[in-house]
Order: structure tokens, then C-alpha cells, then sequence
């Protein structure tokens, strides 16, 4: 379900107070929800998103505005049967 239009995109508020304060200094580091939505004034940083075990690091493009910062950061990793080894 997705949210309605009159409330607008959810964004996490610290990350656009962050982002200015790093603009200035010139780093491109922060910290973001897997449920804030990636947003024009984003294009070019680098955000860490914590998938449940560590944080993965997401570079944002234009491709990626309105998606979610969850979708770049999987939690699931792909499964591989193991090959035996013969005796």
C-alpha cells in the first residue's frame, strides 16, 4: 500500500539537516532509513543503509529518485548449494 499523496514523500528530517551540514564540509557520508525516499537535493552522496547485520553503502543517482532507501540495500543474501568433494 502505498502512501497517499496529500501527505507527500516521507523523509527522514535529519538527513536533509546532515546533508547541509556536510555540504559545507565537503563530505559525502550519512546515515539513512531504509523508509525515507530518495529525493532530487540526494543526487550525488553517499548514504550507509542498515540492512539488520551491517550497513551497506548506497551512491545516489538519478535513477533512484522516488524509490526508498531500502530497495538499494538487500537483507536476503543469494543462497548456493555447496559442491561435495569427491574421496
Amino acid at each position: 500500500m502505498s502512501r497517499s499523496k496529500w501527505k507527500g514523500p516521507y523523509i527522514n528530517v535529519e538527513n536533509i539537516n546532515e546533508l547541509n551540514n556536510i555540504k559545507k564540509h565537503h563530505q559525502n557520508i550519512l546515515k539513512a532509513s531504509r523508509s525515507s525516499e530518495i529525493i532530487p537535493s540526494f543526487l550525488g552522496a553517499t548514504f550507509y543503509v542498515h540492512n539488520g547485520k551491517n550497513f551497506i553503502e548506497v551512491n545516489v543517482t538519478s535513477d533512484m529518485i522516488g524509490h526508498k532507501f531500502g530497495e538499494f540495500s538487500f537483507t536476503r543474501s543469494k543462497f548456493a548449494f555447496k559442491k561435495k568433494s569427491k574421496k
